[in-house]
C-alpha cells in the first residue's frame, strides 16, 4: 500500500533547538520540506561549554518559534501533518524535557499522534534519509556525546559493535580548545588550527588499539595534551601561534588514526554479517571533520565497502533526522501517549551490556 506521511520534528537534546518537517511516500527517498535550526554558542561561550540550565531556558523560548518558522517554509500547517515527532533522550533533561512539552502540547491541542525518537536513532538513521540506503548498514556515530559502532537492522533494532569507555571525541575536541584557549565549539576549532600544524611533532598514543575489539578511548588523548602543553609552558614561559597548532594537528591526528583502525576491525565484523550491499555510514557532529572523513574513505575503499556520510548541516544536531526517524516508527505503528517521559540515558543496544555504567538513571551507553 503507498502511502504519503508528512511529520513534524522537533529537537532540543543539548544546545540546538530545531524543528524540521520531513515528507515520504512509500519506497521513495525522503524529502525534508523545513529544517531550521537556532543555536546557543553565543550564550554559553563565555562559560566554556553549554550550561544546562541556559540551554533549557532557550530550549523553551525558542521551540514554538521553530515549528512555526519550520510550517512557513514548507508552506503547510498543522492540518498538513501526520504526526509529531520529538527527541525523548537521550541529552540533557531540562532540553529534553523542554521539547517533550512542547510536541505533547501540540498534539493534545491537534488530536496529532506522538512518536518519542530516540537522539541517536536520529543520527543512525540519517542515511536512509539523505541516500534511502537498505538495511543492514554499518554506522559509526560519532558525537559530542558518544561514540559507537553499529550494525542498523531496523529503525529500532541495532547491534553495537563496540564504543568509547570514557569520552566521546567531540568532548575531547571541547576539552582540547578549552586547554589551549580556543573558541567553543572545540572540533571546528581544532581542526582550524590543525590545518596550519605539524602532525608528527608531538606523539600522542592511540588508545587501545594494542587491544582487539571496537572499543574507544579519547580521555587520555586529553590529558596527553595537558602534559605536552604544560611542559612547553615550563620550558618557553608560553605557547607560540606554532605550538599551538602542532598540538591540535598531532592530537586530531591521534583520533584519525584510532577511528580509522577501529573501523577497519567493524567492517570485518559487519562482513561476516554477509550484507548484500555493504555500506559504512558515518553520522554525528565530529563527521564533519574533514581529516576524520578522509581517513574513513580511505578505510572503506581498502575494504571495498561503500562509504556515505549526510550533508555537513546534517551532522551536527537538526530536527529532519528526527523527523525522518519518527517517520520511520510511525509507519511501523508506533504511536506514544501523552505519558511519554524525557529520558537522559538511552542506549540504542537495549541488549548489550553497558558500556558507561548506570545508576538510578540507567545506562549511558
Amino acid at each position: 500500500m503507498v502511502q504519503t506521511l508528512t511529520v513534524l520534528g522537533l529537537e532540543s537534546s543539548c544546545d540546538d533547538t530545531a524543528a524540521a518537517i520531513v515528507r515520504q511516500t512509500t519506497g521513495a527517498k525522503a524529502e525534508i520540506l523545513s529544517s531550521v535550526v537556532h543555536g546557543q554558542t553565543e550564550l554559553h561561550s563565555p562559560f566554556g561549554g553549554v550550561v544546562p540550565e541556559i540551554a533549557a531556558r532557550a530550549h523553551a523560548e525558542k521551540l514554538d518559534v521553530c515549528v512555526l518558522q519550520a510550517l512557513d517554509t514548507a508552506g503547510l500547517s498543522l492540518k498538513d501533518v501526520d504526526a509529531v515527532a520529538v527527541t525523548a533522550g537521550p541529552g540533557l533533561i531540562g532540553g529534553v524535557m523542554s521539547g517533550v512539552m512542547c510536541a505533547k502540547g501540540i498534539s493534545a491541542a491537534t488530536g496529532l499522534p506522538l512518536v518519542g525518537v530516540n537522539h541517536l536513532a536520529g543520527h543512525a538513521l540519517t542515511p536512509r534519509l539523505t541516500d534511502n540506503i537498505a538495511f543492514p548498514y554499518l554506522m559509526l556515530l560519532v558525537s559530542g556525546g558518544h561514540c559507537q559502532f553499529l550494525i542498523a537492522h531496523g529503525p529500532e533494532h541495532f547491534t553495537r559493535l563496540g564504543g568509547t569507555i570514557d569520552d566521546a571525541p567531540g568532548e575531547a575536541f571541547d576539552k582540547t580548545a578549552r586547554l589551549l584557549g580556543l573558541p567553543q565549539p572545540g572540533g571546528p576549532s581544532v581542526e582550524a588550527e590543525a590545518r596550519a600544524g605539524d602532525p608528527k611533532r608531538f606523539r600522542f598514543p592511540r588508545p587501545l588499539l594494542d587491544r582487539p575489539g571496537c572499543d574507544l578511548s579519547f580521555s587520555g588523548l586529553k590529558t596527553a595534551l595537558m602534559r605536552m602543553r604544560d611542559q612547553i609552558v615550563n620550558e618557553k614561559g608560553g605557547l607560540t601561534r606554532q605550538d599551538r597548532a602542532d598540538l591540535c594537528a598531532g592530537f586530531q591526528q591521534a583520533i584519525v588514526d584510532t577511528l580509522a583502525e577501529k573501523t577497519r576491525r567493524a567492517i570485518d565484523l559487519y562482513l561476516e554479517t554477509s550484507p548484500s550491499e555493504p555500506v559504512i555510514a558515518v553520522a554525528g557532529g565530529v563527521a564533519a571533520n574533514s581529516a576524520i572523513r578522509s581517513a574513513l574513505e580511505s578505510v572503506c575503499a581498502e575494504k571495498n565497502t561503500q562509504f556515505t556520510a549526510p550533508p555537513l548541516a546534517l551532522c551536527t544536531d537538526n530536527a529532519a533526522m528526527i523527523a525522518y526517524a519518527g517517520l520511520e516508527r510511525f509507519r511501523a505503528g508506533a504511536r506514544d501517549g501523552l505519558d511519554l517521559t524525557a529520558r537522559p540515558r538511552w542506549p540504542l543496544d537495549q541488549h548489550s551490556p553497558a558500556m558507561l555504567g548506570g545508576g538510578k538513571k540507567g545506562a549511558k551507553a
